[in-house]
Formats: C-alpha cells, sequence, structure tokens
C-alpha cells in the first residue's frame, strides 16, 4: 500500500490511514476508484450504490464476475476491493443517496466525499449536502475519451451548480434497458436493436436478456448462473448474442416482436423495485394489439407527419424487418447494415420499434418526421477513461488531505493532445459564482410561467423538484400569511395538486419560498407571468428580477433607435452593434444542436462544450490580476481550440 511504502511523507500517510471516505457511485469509474483508495492505504470508506450488476457491465467495471450478476453493485465492489486490501474497511449501502437517511450528518461524518455518479439530479443533491456539511466534494465524469475532474468547497470555490449547465443529452444505460421516461430513451433504445439485429453489435448496447443471460427470468437464468465459467471470455460468460438469436428463428417478425416487447417486457415487471413509484409497463402481443396511440386528427397529414397507432406500428415493423433481413442477406455471411436516417427500411424500423416501446412505457408516440430528427450519435464508454479519471479523484483528495486544497485543480482529459502536447489540461479553480441559486448567501432565482395554465403539481415537479433539484419542498408564498401551498409531508397538501397557481393568488411579480429540510437548502423564487414562452415551453428560468429588466430595457432602446434609423432613411445612421453578439448566441443554438451527443453508459454522464475553456484560467500560467487573465486568456482562446472541454 502507498501509506505503507513510504510513497506519502509521513503526516500525509498518517491522514490517509485515520481518514474517513465516501464513494457515491459503484459502477465503471466507481469501481477503479475503490481500487485506487484501498492501494493508496485508505482504511475507512464507505460506499452507495443504488445499482445492480448487468451483465453489459463485466467488459469494463472490473470488479465484478460472472457470479454477480444481479447482485447490489455497492456490496460486491466492496468484496472485490477487500482482496487487494484485507486490513481496509469498507461499507457499502445498496440504497440512494438521495434517500432521507443521509442528512447533513451523516455527510460530515467524512473528511472527503468522491463522487463517481451517472445522472445530474444525483449530482446536484450531492453537491448541495457536501455544501451544507461544508466538506470538500470532488467531482468526476467521463465521455468516451472525454473526462474530467473538479473540487468544490464551499466558500473557496464555485459548487456544481454554479453555472447553468445544457440541457440534458445523456442517458444512463440502465434507463434505456429498464425505464424509459421519454421518447427519445425508446430511440435510442431502437437504435441499439437495428444494431443488434442487422449491424455491428455492441454487447454493451445489448437492449434484451437473452437465453445465455443469467439476468433472465426462469430456467435460462439459472441454467446460466448455474454453469461454470468459460474461459477467454468477458466476465466468464459466452453470450448469445441478440443476432444470433434472430437468425435461429429466421428473423421472424412476430417471434422478434413477442420476444422484445411482451417477454421482456414480462421479465421487467418481475423486478417489482423499479415499478413502485413508477407507472409499469404494459406488455404487447402480437396477436392482439390494441388500435390506438395514433391521432384522429392526422388523416389529412403526410405519411411522415402522421402518428401511426400501435397496429399500424406493428405492420410497419414486420415490413422494415423483412425488407433488412434481405438487404442483409445480399451482404453475404459477415455483412452488416449501417443505419442510415435516409434509409427508409432502417428509419421505418427504428420509428416502429421505438414507438411500440413508448406505448408500452406510457411516452407519448411521436411521428416519423419527429423521430427522424430526434435520432443523435452514441458515445460508448471507454475503460481506460475511467481508470484515468478514478486516479485523478484520489489525486486530488491527497492534496486536500495534506491540507493544499488551494493546489487542488479542474482537470480535463482530451481525446487528443492540445497545442502543448498535453492530454490532461490542470486548470485553476474558480471562485463561488455570486448570484449562484444554490451556494449564495441569499439563493433566488426568477421563473417566466403562465400562472393561469401551470398547475401547482407541475410547479412542483417541473420546476422545483425537476429544475432546482429540491428532494423534498415545502413551499410557502410571501404574501405575509405563511401560505403553504406545497408539502414535503405527505397528503398535506395533496388537494392543491391540480389548482393552478392563480387559484392563489400567483400573478405577475409573485414571490415563493422553498425550504428543503433534507438538504438544509431554500431558495426564493420570483414569478413572472407571460401569456405564452418560446417553443412551447412550460417555463423558463431568467436570472433574477433586474436581469430580466435590464434585459428589456435594452431591447426597448435598441427598439427605438432602429426605429429611428429608419425614419432617418440615413444609411449610416446605425442602431447600437447588437448584431455580432446576437448572431453569435443563434449560432451557439445551432451548433449545440448539431452537436448532440447521447450516452448510453450508467456511469458516464456528460456534455461536451468547448466554449467552456473561456472561462477557465490555465494552472501553469503565471498569476496575474483577474483583469489581465481575462484579456490573456482572450488572446489565447485561439490557440485553445483544439482542447475538448467536458462540463459536469
Amino acid at each position: 500500500m502507498a501509506a505503507d511504502l513510504g510513497v506519502l511523507n509521513d503526516d500525509l500517510q498518517e491522514k490517509v490511514k485515520s481518514s474517513r471516505i465516501l464513494v457515491v457511485g459503484a459502477g465503471g469509474i466507481g469501481c477503479e476508484l475503490l481500487k485506487n483508495l484501498v492501494l493508496t492505504g485508505f482504511k475507512d470508506i464507505e460506499v452507495i450504490d443504488l445499482d445492480t450488476i448487468d451483465v453489459s457491465n463485466l467488459n469494463r467495471q472490473f470488479l465484478f464476475r460472472k457470479e454477480h450478476v444481479g447482485k447490489s453493485k455497492a456490496q460486491v465492489a466492496r468484496e472485490s476491493a477487500l482482496k487487494f486490501n484485507p486490513d481496509g474497511k469498507i461499507k457499502a449501502y445498496h440504497d440512494s443517496v438521495m434517500s432521507t437517511e443521509y442528512d447533513t450528518e451523516f455527510f460530515k461524518q467524512f473528511d472527503v466525499v468522491l463522487n463517481a455518479l451517472d445522472n445530474r439530479a444525483a449530482r446536484n443533491h450531492v453537491n448541495r449536502m457536501c455544501l451544507a456539511a461544508d466538506k470538500p466534494l470532488v467531482e468526476s465524469g467521463t465521455a468516451g475519451y472525454l473526462g474530467q475532474v473538479t473540487v468544490i468547497k464551499k466558500g473557496l470555490t464555485e459548487c456544481y451548480e454554479c453555472q447553468p449547465k445544457p440541457h440534458q443529452k445523456t442517458f444512463p444505460g440502465c434507463t434505456i434497458r429498464n425505464t424509459p421516461s421519454e421518447p427519445i430513451h425508446c430511440i435510442v433504445w431502437a437504435k441499439h436493436l437495428f444494431n443488434q439485429l442487422f449491424g455491428e453489435a455492441d454487447p454493451d448496447e445489448d437492449v434484451s436478456p437473452d437465453t445465455e443471460d443469467p439476468e433472465l427470468a426462469g430456467d435460462a437464468g439459472k441454467q446460466a448462473l448455474q454453469s461454470e465459467a468459460k474461459e477467454d471470455t468477458v466476465g466468464g460468460i459466452e453470450r448469445k448474442s441478440t443476432r444470433i438469436w434472430a437468425q435461429e428463428t429466421g428473423y421472424d417478425p412476430m417471434k422478434i416482436f413477442n420476444k422484445l416487447f411482451r417477454d421482456d417486457i414480462h421479465y421487467l415487471l418481475s423486478m417489482e423495485s423499479l415499478w413502485k413509484k413508477r407507472r409499469p409497463p404494459e406488455p404487447l402481443d402480437f396477436d392482439s394489439l390494441p388500435n390506438t396511440g395514433g391521432s384522429s386528427d392526422n388523416m389529412n397529414l403526410i405519411h411522415d407527419q402522421r402518428i401511426w397507432s400501435v397496429q399500424e406500428c406493428a405492420d410497419i415493423f414486420k415490413q422494415s424487418v423483412d425488407l433488412l433481413k434481405s438487404e442483409l442477406q445480399k451482404q453475404g455471411d459477415a455483412g452488416i447494415l449501417v443505419w442510415d436516417k435516409d434509409e427508409p427500411a432502417a428509419m421505418d424500423f427504428v420509428t416502429a420499434a421505438a414507438n411500440i416501446r413508448a406505448y408500452i412505457f406510457g411516452i407519448p408516440i411521436k411521428s416519423r418526421f419527429d423521430i427522424k430528427s430526434m435520432a443523435g450519435n452514441i458515445i460508448p464508454a471507454i475503460a481506460t477513461t475511467n481508470a484515468i479519471i478514478a486516479g485523478l479523484l484520489v489525486m486530488e483528495a491527497l492534496k486536500i488531505l495534506s491540507g493544499n486544497i488551494n493546489d487542488c485543480r479542474t482537470v480535463y482529459l482530451n481525446r487528443h493532445p492540445n497545442s502543448r502536447k498535453k492530454l490532461l489540461v490542470p486548470c485553476m479553480l474558480d471562485p463561488p459564482n455570486p448570484k449562484c441559486y444554490v451556494c449564495s448567501s441569499k439563493p433566488e432565482v426568477t421563473v417566466k410561467v403562465n400562472t393561469t395554465s401551470m398547475t401547482v403539481k407541475s410547479l412542483e415537479d417541473k420546476v422545483i423538484k425537476g429544475q432546482f433539484g429540491l428532494v423534498a419542498p415545502d413551499v410557502e408564498l410571501d404574501d405575509g400569511k405563511g401560505t403553504i401551498i406545497i408539502s414535503s409531508e405527505e397528503g398535506e397538501t395533496e388537494e392543491n395538486a391540480a389548482k393552478p397557481l392563480s387559484f392563489f393568488g400567483i400573478k405577475n411579480g409573485s414571490r415563493i419560498k422553498c425550504d428543503d429540510f433534507l438538504q438544509e437548502y431554500n431558495l426564493n423564487i420570483t414569478l413572472l407571468h407571460v401569456d405564452k414562452l418560446e417553443e412551447e415551453k412550460e417555463f423558463e428560468v431568467v436570472g433574477d428580477v433586474s436581469e430580466v429588466q435590464a434585459r428589456a430595457a435594452e431591447a426597448s432602446a435598441a427598439a427605438a433607435a432602429a426605429a429611428t434609423t429608419v425614419s432617418s432613411f440615413t444609411p449610416s445612421n446605425t442602431a447600437p452593434d447588437n448584431s455580432a453578439s446576437n448572431n453569435g448566441q443563434g449560432q451557439t443554438e445551432i451548433d449545440d444542436e448539431d452537436d448532440l451527443e447521447i450516452i448510453e453508459d450508467e456511469e458516464e454522464e456528460m456534455i461536451v462544450e468547448t466554449s467552456a475553456i473561456s472561462r477557465k484560467r490555465k494552472a501553469d500560467e503565471v498569476e496575474e490580476p483577474a483583469s489581465k487573465k481575462a484579456r490573456k486568456l482572450n488572446s489565447e482562446q485561439v490557440n485553445e481550440d483544439d482542447d475538448a472541454i467536458v462540463v459536469l
């Protein structure tokens, strides 16, 4: 162990041996991290993860083997990691870190918290718990070959929520396979299915348990678990691919349909814990399909814009399977098909499969046109990236324990070396954002809504919980009476759920106070009434009221100047030059849409945003006044454009 071999100085050795570490997440990064911690000499570790081990985890989450499939990741990771250092002590929790059991007193036990999470909601929650407990947090994430590690400390650095995040475009694998809740989840699943049946198959993209998988309910699963581990295989399992199974059935569309949409759904229903707080899926049989799901008012639309019924989807699924089977046979024994949105049969297959799955899970069905526009790219998980990021996590933790938190850095792992021939790019930690609605002294935010149509339930689920990440909020009106419209106590305000906000006198400029006892977090929200938002949004976060008013004033001034210019008929009399910034913003939105990347993995969830380098300070630069640093960064940005920056 590093702490026993003299690698660390005496003081740090003792701190490593005596410190308490919390690891949140035991997936791809978490497995590597636990191994690193025990080999470094840490002896008091606790790990928490709600997930169970899936066959697709075995090729990169090396603490897990065939016999562990279906078991708790946290428990198995603990047992496997202790084999590296039996003198260590690891306590495992098979639970959600967002459970009320893990309050601020729980977090205060630890010297450092290390995140190896897979979703933004959990990251937000751990961020707030560490702020409330005043404990240092080392955050991490990966996306294919890209990765990032950063340190968060109350009052010293930015918190995880100090900077606005792009809309989440990444999805954990377990969501895609087991618990889809959005149309895009079903579209990703359908593209994976296409590759499994006709394309270049990836074990991580397997959409369904098969006859050789120990995950499968019934005798097949028991047989797989009871069989001997096979050599030269990943995790001791020789998998029978979906492709081979389909070939053995002769690509029979009805058999494929019933396996995917009936048998596999019955298997998911056997996992009862998944459906305690979710709508359970409803299996479909090819011979008894409902003629529903389509829209009665779309018959006059063209084919691509119509919403197909379930029966239509099944018929088109059958036709497209037959067509793709014929195309595959033309490619020879080793041939594959490549999914192309402009190939009719391939597009029909994904549309039909995605919509059938959406109907099963109670998700809105989309038109072929919508699905074609939503389909994106998929980034695989890379085991080596996880290993590098896990090593960086421990290095930053050692700096914290040694009392040198000012030496900590945000470190980016890039796919290609930058102009200085570095794959790892360290950057100075940024100070807290004084306008952050989480870590500032007075957290406040302004939200535009239609107060006459938005209900209290929508406000709670989509704004307060969904957007701002509160777990168990109490919400009262700032009306001088302390009117409670949402209570964290079950049933207390249930009768308010379906009522519009205007029922309680909420109008333009009304303020509500949100309090989450678990997170020890308070947020004041100013609600601005609008009749309609762009792109059919239900709400929009717009910053504080002063910013909104300032932007409105600027817009009015620009409009007045433009009117003056038009009335003068003088080409040289132009309005204030806002075109550059406006065009830049418009282009950014287009580029973000063009660069949509969907990451299908249960432990890696990151968004690529190359523009983030503009607000980071390089660690090897000489310290200069802030104003000079800003100018220097602007002048250097052209040279650093080859840095691919991953934003947590």
